[in-house]
């Protein structure tokens, strides 16, 4: 009985070492998973990196195309501040004549109104769009009949840049103002009219390029 129990133990031993298994090999073997294990954290930080990485990226190429943005809308408020009112004349095959209030009325339907002098270099340019057989009216008139000449944008009426042919104005019931040819001497120039007779005219409005 004894050597049956020395038997068994000695096929106990040998088992063990024809298996290649001891104790530590055994150990390293209950420990394994625990080691395998530790992939999954590293993982999870490597995407969360990469994914905090993705949102800096994405927000900076956001921050540029806001920037750019900006600056154009910027840049175009600055370029209609510093645009003054640009003269352009276009000529309309319109032959219609009307009294001054009429005339008036036509240019605020197209968002204008009838035309405003301040400088001789813009009456100047204004004459080479018109016909020297025709007169119109501009934006110049005397409601009350006592020479206070009034424009029709509120500007100040300054007496030393007013372009009267010679010898006007000359009639006080004669309170609205027309641009004229007069052959002698030939020249372009303003004269008063009765502001019920139907002349051409003239309107003007402020072009802004955005």
């Amino acid at each position: 009985m004894i050597s049956e129990i020395t038997y068994a133990e000695v096929r106990f031993n040998d088992a063990s070492k024809s298996s290649g298994i001891d104790s530590s090999a055994a150990s390293k073997a209950r420990t394994a998973p625990h080691k395998s294990s530790t992939g999954f954290p590293k993982l999870l930080c490597a995407s969360l990196l990469m994914f905090f990485l993705l949102m800096a990226i994405s927000f900076f190429i956001a921050f540029v195309i806001f920037f750019q943005k900006y600056s154009q809308l910027l840049e175009k408020k600055t370029t209609k501040d510093l645009v003054h009112t640009t003269l352009e004349c276009v000529k309309k095959n319109v032959t219609t004549e009307a009294s001054w209030q009429e005339s008036e009325k036509k240019c605020a339907r197209m968002e204008a109104h009838l035309l405003v002098i301040n400088t001789r270099e813009e009456q100047n340019f204004i004459f080479q769009n018109l016909e020297e057989n025709s007169a119109y009216f501009v934006g110049l008139s005397d409601p009350e009949g006592q020479r206070h000449w009034q424009w029709v944008d509120q500007t100040p009426y300054n007496e030393s840049s007013t372009f009267w042919h010679q010898g006007e104005p000359n009639d006080r019931n004669e309170r609205c103002v027309t641009l004229n040819f007069r052959r002698y001497p030939r020249s372009w120039g303003w004269n008063d009219v009765s502001c019920d007779g139907h002349q051409s005219s003239v309107c003007e409005m402020m072009k802004i390029h955005l």
